[in-house]
């Protein structure tokens, strides 16, 4: 039985250009159409699993008076039959029609558990159930589709029913974040915002009247080429003018300029009003929603409001001041009979603090860690400078604009050597011999100290547990987690750990570096599986990660299919950005071997990062730049040869 959660989908910018944005495909002329669109934290909750037909149950209460529950055979005829029926479930049927005529699938049993999207409200309820329907295909029968390519299939079979919706519907596959859409002719482009501050919004079904269809079928008159006045002031206002606001929405959101992002929304609607309206005055001119948009109480609460979807009488949006005017005004707005909701889009946080654990013995460099820890051994360097493993990753790390640093040493008598090295200063006798270039180095390196914490693992109970010691200093925030025995030289002009952290900026989820190896090798690293999400092939949509699994089952279920159409096997690279949810996994783990009586039993980080990757998803990212392992002599030997001839990277 697997669970999904499918939520509705809000255009905050853009409505419209999707439709438009096609038309280049016919008018070269046309600007492409661009609009920002982000899941809600209304949507669909089911449980799917294998089976004989295509079965959609419901036991949501919020959806009994347009539903019944339905099975048919996995025949393409009779689901396309289905999906011109007009009913609810049409649109799952349409996508089933497809998910069969390409995929070859058998059926599904969909049983919806709960529905908290409202319908026919500008939400894409009926794409949200397309996305879903995709999704329990893609899942159950294993078809490595990416987010995508799910999204293209709802589209596609919701097509399949009366339906013309836009291309942005199904930008509910991509979850509750917002993305930076663009539509050229038939190509669609998805890309993450950052976000600076907290977003409250509130959107609220206006309980009108209005006719999508024919506000659609009148727009779409002045396509594609204009003949008269108003249609050019039209494909301006989807076009050219769009595409500056809808810069200007990103840029504030990414620099925390929320009022500006307000007055930003009134603007675009006072564009829509004067130049797409006219084209459909009897469903645009929209006098609820202006009347809403006018309240004087509302606008003491609010930075600014719009319309929602293709606009009319049907849906409304605002930006409230913070989350206290955020509940007054989904209250007011529920007291006057127009059912609300709060959407809050929280901000990213810029990862600032990293983990290094180096707790371990080096039991496989003995005996040189009796007297010095691996972490401290010595490796030459491109500049000629000779330096202790340690230090070149810290360097790394501040380089990358890490501001604090938590090392997991095993005692707290290990501590002394850290502040040795990086607190205590060189006597004067020693600094003397330094020439000028040496001592502006050792300022340097004292420099790092002031950046560096300390906890202990004073138990040895495995790499999970070493990482947990360090739940406080994470305090609730990502966090990059960097391993002590490794270490990396980018071949981009930046250092890998600043491309894992810009990556977490676009994707806010739990994230891991990635590295191909050949198959012999996969026994000595974990190893994830999943599909490409770009055609760079670098960011993967990860689907299984195993703990150094036998070449053999590597070979059967790991390998990701490149653009040759070859197979790749993706170890962890060794680093990663850790969510607050790693840490309270970890803890469950500890908790769970503690109650069970089994106080010695090693919790293993990989078992917790797949635990929260079934929950929340998890990136895979392929960094510019190379690894050197030197916990076993081999390593050692091999990075020390390979480490001193690569290029300095520079920002």
């Amino acid at each position: 039985m697997i669970r999904l959660f499918v939520p509705g989908r809000l255009c905050l910018f853009g409505e419209h250009t999707d439709w438009a944005g096609h038309y280049r495909t016919m008018n070269a002329d046309i600007v492409p159409g661009a609009a920002i669109v982000t899941g809600i934290e209304q949507g669909i909750y089911a449980e799917v699993e294998k089976a004989t037909n295509f079965e959609v149950l419901s036991e949501a209460p919020q959806i009994q008076g347009h539903w019944r529950d339905f099975a048919c055979r996995m025949d393409e005829q009779e689901l396309k039959r289905i999906a011109r029926s007009g009913d609810f479930f049409c649109y799952c049927a349409g996508v089933a029609s497809y998910m069969l005529q390409w995929y070859k699938v058998g059926g599904v049993r969909i049983k919806i558990t709960d529905m908290t999207l409202p319908m026919k409200s500008g939400l894409s309820s009926s794409a949200a159930i397309c996305v879903l329907v995709a999704r329990a295909f893609n899942l159950v029968y294993n078809l490595n589709l990416n987010t995508m390519g799910e999204m293209n299939i709802a589209y596609v079979g919701e097509l399949r029913t009366s339906s013309r919706c836009g291309r942005l519907d199904q930008a509910c596959a991509f979850g509750v974040k917002p993305n930076l859409m663009t539509f050229d002719g038939d190509e669609v482009e998805v890309r993450p915002l950052n976000v600076k501050k907290h977003l409250y919004w509130v959107f609220a079904d206006l309980c009108g009247k209005k006719d999508t269809i024919r506000i659609l079928s009148d727009l779409n008159k002045a396509y594609p080429f204009a003949s008269t006045e108003q249609e050019e002031l039209l494909h301006r206002a989807l076009g050219e003018q769009n595409q500056a606001f809808v810069t200007r929405a990103a840029e504030y959101m990414a620099t925390g300029q929320v009022e500006a992002l307000g007055r930003l929304m009134t603007e675009t609607e006072e564009v829509f009003d004067r130049q797409v309206a006219p084209l459909c005055p009897q469903e645009l001119a929209s006098p609820k929603l202006k009347s809403v948009l006018g309240d004087e109480y509302i606008k003491t609460l609010t930075y600014g409001g719009k319309g929602v979807g293709s606009h009319g009488d049907g849906s409304v949006q605002f930006l409230a001041k913070d989350e206290v005017c955020q509940q007054q005004l989904a209250d007011y707005l529920n007291s006057q009979g127009m059912p609300a909701y709060k959407l809050t889009i929280n901000p990213v946080h810029t990862v600032r603090r990293a983990i290094i654990p180096v707790a371990g013995f080096g039991t496989r460099l003995y005996p040189a860690t009796r007297c010095l820890k691996k972490d401290f051994f010595p490796i030459p360097c491109p500049d000629g400078m000779v330096k202790p493993v340690i230090l070149i990753l810290l360097e790394e790390l501040i380089q990358s604009g890490i501001e604090d640093i938590c090392l997991v040493l095993g005692s707290k008598e290990e501590r002394q050597l850290y502040a040795d090295f990086f607190e205590r200063p060189l006597s004067s006798e020693h600094l003397g011999k330094l020439n000028a270039e040496s001592r502006e180095y050792e300022k340097h390196i004292l420099d790092i100290g002031k950046h560096l914490h300390y906890v202990y693992q004073r138990e040895k109970r495995g790499f999970g547990h070493a990482v947990y010691q360090a739940a406080g200093f994470a305090h609730n925030e990502p966090v990059l987690l960097m391993l002590g025995d490794t270490l990396y030289r980018s071949s981009s002009n930046k250092p890998c750990a600043l491309q894992l952290i810009e990556a977490y900026e676009r994707f806010n989820r739990l994230l891991v570096g990635l590295y191909p190896v050949p198959v012999a090798q996969v026994s000595h690293f974990g190893i994830m599986s999943g599909v490409w999400e770009d055609q760079d092939e670098r960011v993967l949509q990860v689907n299984t990660l195993v703990e150094k699994p036998k070449a053999s089952y590597s070979e059967e279920f790991l390998g990701v299919r490149n653009k040759k159409g070859e197979k790749e096997y993706c170890s962890v690279f060794g680093q990663y950005i850790l969510t607050p949810e790693v840490f309270s996994q970890l803890e469950a783990d500890i908790t769970e071997a503690n109650l069970s009586g089994d106080c010695t039993r090693e919790i293993e980080l990989t078992s917790a990062l797949d635990k929260v990757r079934q929950r929340s998803g998890m990136i895979g990212l392929r960094l510019k730049g190379e690894r050197f392992d030197m916990g076993n002599p081999r390593a050692l030997a091999e990075t020390v040869a390979a480490f001193s001839t690569l290029t300095t990277t520079t920002i």
